[in-house]
């Protein structure tokens, strides 16, 4: 009995957690493309780790079909457990950063133009306020994880559905419509939109350009707000755009909106394990200060 533990023991030690990890997203997603997107590798890597597993288990946890890695049964009978082992794994790491030290990284998720253009300038200015703090920013579109430390914390413009997380409205966000100069001197029947694209055709001034356009022509849509800031800069159309981002832009204008303007609420997101931590509560308190002291600027009230 002694040698069979043993013999155990030895297979479990020669498992990889990230070839575990590696095996739970591709059950996930379905893709190696997909995997690898997710996890900011190339797909051969996530067919390489996800193979080391296979092997170590001595089990064939996938059949790779054309356009599509799907879970034979042994693979649907693990992946359950595995999902086990990354929420224990998740809950571990933030249980180590809630009694952490004000010295450590902390990862800030963020709408990208936001992130680039109001937080990261004024959190530079900050800088002797965070002085032992790794600070990382990241730009997504989608919402990030926390409960995977995909961050951790997150500025988002719609308070949080999913369970577990702890919210506070930081602040409001609004938005106007602005054009290169000279763009509105056209018959107003004659003006063409820029708006967001499929993927972001429900957020409230998507739906507010709508009813401005009242049926005239979009002619360029993207789901990058920086695209859209550009394309208004050239000169191809209206576009809707944040105040803090196109008030003080020397390239445009702001065009007068025949319906009242639309707010999105800002929300800064934190999982309840992570908050203890000194140092997160450090960038919550320096973002809840910056969101306070440029509010005038998001509202479009005042110059920046």
């Amino acid at each position: 009995m002694q040698k069979n533990t043993d013999s155990i023991n030895g297979e479990l030690r020669r498992l990889q957690w990230d070839d575990i990890r590696y095996f739970l997203e591709l059950a996930r997603i379905g893709s190696l493309s997909g995997t690898a997107r997710l996890l900011k590798v190339e797909h051969s890597t996530v067919a390489r780790r996800v193979e080391a597993l296979e092997l170590s288990l001595g089990i064939k946890l996938f059949d790779r079909l054309p356009k599509a890695w799907s879970l034979t049964q042994e693979g649907e009978t693990l992946v359950t457990q595995a999902s086990r082992l990354d929420d224990e794994a998740q809950g571990f790491a933030r249980a180590a950063l809630g009694v952490s030290s004000l010295h450590g990284t902390v990862r800030v998720s963020a709408p990208p133009v936001l992130a680039s253009h109001l937080l990261v300038p004024r959190l530079a200015a900050m800088r002797e306020r965070w002085r032992n703090i790794n600070l990382e920013i990241v730009g997504d579109i989608r919402d990030a994880h926390l409960a995977r430390g995909e961050a951790d914390l997150a500025i988002r413009l719609s308070r949080p559905s999913a369970p577990g997380l702890t919210a506070r409205s930081i602040g409001e966000l609004s938005y106007g419509l602005y054009a290169a100069h000279g763009y509105t001197t056209q018959p107003e029947a004659d003006w063409e939109f820029l708006g967001y694209d499929e993927s972001l055709r429900q957020v409230a001034q998507q739906q507010w350009l709508n009813r401005i356009a009242n049926g005239r022509r979009f002619i360029f849509r993207s789901n990058d707000l920086a695209a859209l800031l550009n394309a208004a800069r050239s000169g191809l159309g209206v576009a809707v755009l944040p105040h803090f981002l196109a008030v003080n832009d020397s390239g445009l204008c702001s065009v007068p909106a025949p319906v009242d303007s639309t707010l999105r609420q800002l929300w800064l997101v934190v999982h309840p394990d992570v908050r203890r931590s000194p140092r997160v509560r450090l960038v919550a308190d320096l973002l809840v200060e910056l969101i306070a002291e440029v509010q005038g600027l998001l509202s479009g009230n005042a110059p920046d």
